[in-house]
């Protein structure tokens, strides 16, 4: 039988405007609480920007996590039966354990929002940056940043995104290494991310430090359906919550393996939720035979329900 799995993105997603719909839809959820929480207004910024406050990683983060978060609310009321499995990339991870019900959204939020500033303070500590490769496998990325750390460099693969599509994360002697040497590596297509440093990489470690100081009283609970880690790729189980979310801050974001594991559970169709459609154009690229849905307003999320009883997924 068909069966679906939800995606969560991450930073990068974010644009001024998002979320018109749903902070009319869902002022339970995106209310004073949340603005009480953060200590800034959320329907603010997001509707009206300025653009480089909310591109900030600690604004863009909660930001994020706040409109996905309402967006799946509205999809789940919509269509009501739970997905095989649900993924977040990265930062979306986080609106895929609380989807599941591992977290509470607010406890969430809290961690969230601790993590944003942790992120934002150790990119801001040092210069440092990430570099999106195309056209390069996995294998070929990593001996690319092997031979630049023995160099005395700190390269290193930070996502691995999709098929042919691998960010890579280090200092900004290393990225200006890689442009350099783009022709006798054979690199086809390099970009360098709008991001505040190294994400993913040693580079944030002292914000791991911080994130695991913000999970220590958070508990947990059992998952009504599987979700899948950034770091191993496979559903993680409640004990390992924590331990993930805090390597998850070093460690490259796995997301090709996972949607590669959903599809052998069975995974059939994916539904991306939340702004933009960077984890649908993903999935796409990975598994090629899948169907792929957007929800990223309110008629999305009643199309995307639609579209689902049709086909009879469960």
């Amino acid at each position: 039988m068909p069966s679906f799995a939800i995606l969560f993105p991450g930073q990068g997603s974010q644009f001024v405007g998002m979320g018109a719909e749903l902070f009319e839809a869902r002022p339970d959820l995106l209310g004073d609480g949340v603005d009480d929480l953060l200590g800034w207004s959320l329907r603010q910024l997001c509707l009206e920007g300025p653009e480089d406050l909310l591109v900030r990683t600690e604004r863009a983060q909660p930001a994020l996590f706040c409109l996905s978060y309402a967006l799946w609310i509205e999809f789940s009321s919509r269509f009501p039966d739970p997905p095989r499995a649900t993924a977040g990339h990265s930062l979306g991870e986080y609106t895929a354990l609380v989807a599941s019900g591992v977290l509470g959204f607010a406890e969430a939020l809290s961690v969230v929002a601790a993590r944003g500033r942790a992120m934002a303070d150790a990119a801001d500590a040092e210069q440092s940056g990430m570099m999106a490769v195309m056209g390069v496998t996995a294998e070929r990325a990593e001996d690319i940043a092997e031979a630049r750390r023995r160099e005395g460099g700190r390269l290193v693969v930070a996502n691995l995104n999709a098929p042919g599509q691998v960010v890579m994360a280090g200092s900004a002697s290393d990225l200006d290494w890689l442009e350099s040497q783009a022709k006798s590596l054979r690199l086809r297509r390099m970009v360098r991310l709008a991001v505040a440093g190294a994400f993913h990489s040693q580079f944030m470690a002292p914000a791991a430090r911080r994130v695991a100081a913000a999970l220590e009283d958070v508990r947990p609970a059992a998952p009504r359906f599987p979700v899948y880690s950034n770091v191993t790729a496979k559903p993680v189980h409640r004990d390992d919550v924590a331990e993930t979310l805090v390597a998850q801050v070093c460690s490259p974001v796995r997301f090709d393996q996972s949607l590669k594991a959903m599809a052998a559970e069975g995974v059939d169709t994916f539904v991306h939720i939340g702004p933009g459609k960077v984890t649908a154009g993903l999935a796409k690229r990975t598994i090629r035979s899948a169907t792929v849905l957007v929800v990223n307003d309110l008629a999305g999320a009643a199309k995307a329900a639609d579209s689902l009883s049709s086909m009879g997924i469960s």
